[in-house]
């Protein structure tokens, strides 16, 4: 086949998104403001939760759920050791002690029977990712956690669900990404959700500074010398209305994303089940994944190559792929700080030299499907 260039990940956006950006441009309402409650309301119709908060990253999503929970010294949150290295951070942000546990292999989630060793009387939160769009096992992780509090990690996970609920509906709090390389993009840019409106109105005022009342109602109010009153530490991590206005019309693509994503999935996984070294998702019913990433693992005994020289074979080939992310307790940081060996987490260690993300986006067409598969076939 003639040779073809295709990036790991591509966001769509067009003329809609473009003409979206116009409106708060000409009325001069740019910072948050309207369009960033509109696409909240969205999120939170799409994901069946009450409160959406629109923020500036899955990260600082993450810290607010942190933030809110009074994560604080001498507590400790558990988190999977392969995930992105932010969801780690956060607890650091908040002087709290990471407490690293293992994943599944087949799923890159939480690791249920891990977590039971993991959980002492200082556990104040578990974190638990759903990584590249397939939710961790809620229920095992919730029969394990008891009263503990659980937050989303659903920065890859917009739109997918698990046992007809959706990602973000499914812990206390939902932390979701909308960097270029997720489902649905606004630029950078993050939501908190929640159904409980005690921490719904405390992440709002922690996102604004800690201020008791938003800066669109201030400015809206009858009396323009009233200044907030601060009744807490808080931060800007405001969304603006130029991303809300991306998010209102990437909002409605969604699902339309995830359901020719999820075609395309079953293409590969059809097209690419002789290969015996390349292990492929596999989950079964009650998981409805988000397809963010198609993240396979090379089974290096059986492989023609290692998978560092499949990858940069593949990219000569101009097939893009990126390893599926990293095992956090592997990095300088959190190697040091909590004197951790790589074969701590026998898993996220297999996971992190072997996963390798193949180019799954809604701006491939089939020709560059099929380019994918004959590339790897013909290693």
């Amino acid at each position: 086949m003639e040779k073809r260039n295709i990036p790991i990940s591509l966001p769509v956006t067009g003329d809609e998104e473009w003409k979206a950006v116009r409106a708060p441009l000409i009325s001069g309402w740019i910072t948050t403001g309207p369009k960033v409650r509109e696409f909240e309301q969205l999120f939170a119709e799409r994901h069946q939760v009450k409160h959406a908060l629109a923020v500036t990253s899955a990260t600082t999503a993450l810290h607010l759920a942190m933030v809110a929970l009074d994560v604080g010294p001498d507590d400790e949150v558990i988190v999977p050791a392969f995930t992105w290295v932010a969801t780690a951070n956060v607890v650091e942000y908040c002087q709290a002690r990471v407490v690293f546990v293992d994943v599944d292999p087949q799923t890159f989630n939480i690791d249920p029977e891990d977590l039971k060793k993991r959980i002492t009387d200082k556990t104040k939160a578990i974190i638990a990712v759903h990584l590249f769009g397939l939710c961790a096992d809620m229920d095992a992780i919730k029969e394990i956690a008891g009263d503990i509090p659980l937050v989303e990690d659903a920065a890859c996970a917009s739109g997918a669900g698990y046992n007809g609920v959706p990602a973000g509906a499914l812990g206390d709090i939902g932390c979701f990404s909308f960097h270029p390389r997720k489902s649905i993009t606004t630029g950078e840019g993050g939501m908190l959700t929640t159904n409980s409106d005690m921490l719904a109105e405390k992440m709002s005022m922690l996102r604004n500074h800690g201020a008791s009342v938003s800066e669109e109602q201030r400015h809206h109010g009858p009396r323009p010398y009233i200044l907030p009153d601060f009744n807490m530490l808080g931060f800007n991590y405001r969304m603006t209305d130029l991303q809300g206005a991306v998010g209102c019309v990437q909002i409605k693509k969604l699902d339309a994303f995830i359901d020719e994503r999820a075609e395309w999935a079953a293409f590969y996984k059809k097209e690419l089940a002789e290969l015996d070294w390349l292990q492929l998702p596999d989950y079964d019913d009650k998981f409805k994944h988000g397809w963010q990433s198609f993240v396979t693992l090379v089974d290096e005994e059986k492989a023609p190559f290692n998978r560092n020289d499949i990858m940069e074979l593949l990219q000569e080939k101009g097939v893009s792929t990126r390893p599926g992310t990293h095992a956090v307790h592997m990095l300088n940081y959190y190697k040091e700080r909590y004197q951790l060996k790589a074969d701590d987490f026998p898993g996220a260690r297999l996971v992190n030299d072997c996963s390798m993300a193949i180019p799954l986006h809604n701006r491939m067409t089939g020709e560059d499907f099929a380019y994918v598969v004959h590339c790897l076939k013909n290693l």
